[in-house]
């Protein structure tokens, strides 16, 4: 004599055969095998989108690959000239040693730090300068008040 478990447990069991054997049977009626290359290609349009229709070969666009970056661009070397700059601090932390000058002419905000200062300079001082690329930018050397 079975116990109700052990019953129950069965049933399961032959629910879980017969559900596997009807998946089976239901793949084996659907299978797409003997189709052809055509049918089973994927095509990716212009946008990246996947669709079954070839592209149109009139719509080829050539690509020329040195144009293309990958990662950040290296920033190219600005002319080395040394043209002296006027401009005025807007900042500048002595216990950190470094600070912000305003160039009058172009408006940017070119980093500065205390070793490249010719002359103690304070927030507000005008100062004449020259600047030199760094890989993070311009900074500013040679700095001293202006006249």
């Amino acid at each position: 004599m079975d116990t109700f478990s052990k019953k129950e447990k069965e049933k399961q069991r032959q629910k879980k055969k017969k559900d596997k054997q009807e998946k089976r049977e239901d793949r084996k009626a659907n299978a797409q095998k003997g189709q052809s290359l055509d049918q089973m290609l994927a095509y990716v349009d212009e946008n990246g989108n996947i669709t079954t229709t070839p592209p149109d070969p009139n719509r080829k666009r050539e690509v020329n690959q040195e144009e293309i970056q990958i990662g950040v661009p290296r920033q190219d070397a600005m002319a080395t000239e040394e043209v002296t700059r006027r401009g005025i601090v807007t900042s500048f932390n002595t216990s950190k040693g470094y600070g912000f000058i305003r160039d009058q002419q172009t408006q940017e905000s070119i980093f500065v730090h205390v070793n490249a200062l010719k002359e103690p300079i304070s927030e507000r001082d005008k100062v004449t300068f020259s600047v030199e690329m760094t890989p993070k930018g311009l900074n500013a050397i040679n700095v001293k008040k202006a006249v």
